[in-house]
């Protein structure tokens, strides 16, 4: 193949590669082809510049490693949604008072916590007088698995 054509040829796939990852990028709603943009960004310029098919396709694999790599962490922390932990998850650990009497053969009982009134059973399987503090062991549905404390 001659020089002119292997320019053309190569110059011309890394800009359609560009294009694809481009499109791809912008159907998506997650960033996931940017760095193979950047990447194939740079081989076209390697090849305008006449660089050998092997040198474009390893600043292709470098470029787009290394903004995958660089960058990676930075998406994660500012681009990507946090979680927000649900209700359920923010109480297990905390300390509850219970507000009926527990009861797990009689399927009875509940515990205030931050406020809000849970169905509770005990997690031993113990009873547990109204009053008494326990601790949010897990959650099962709609109700609080407690333990005295």
């Amino acid at each position: 193949m001659n020089g002119f054509a292997e320019f053309f040829d190569m110059t011309f796939f890394w800009l359609i590669m560009l294009f694809v990852f481009v499109i791809i990028e912008a159907l998506t709603v997650h960033i996931v082809s940017i760095w193979f943009a950047l990447g194939s960004l740079c081989s076209v310029i390697a090849s305008a510049l006449g660089a050998q098919i092997w040198i474009q396709a390893i600043i292709f694999i470098v470029v787009s490693a290394a903004a995958i790599i660089l960058t990676g962490p930075l998406v994660k922390k500012f681009i990507l949604p946090k979680k927000t932990p649900t209700n359920f998850e923010q109480i297990i650990g905390q300390t509850a008072v219970v507000s009926e009497s527990i009861s797990n053969t009689d399927a009875a009982g509940a515990v205030k916590i931050n406020g809000m009134e849970w169905t509770a059973r005990s997690e031993d399987g113990k009873p547990i007088a109204e009053g008494c503090e326990v601790t949010v062991i897990r959650i099962e549905g709609v109700k609080a698995i407690v333990a005295a404390k």
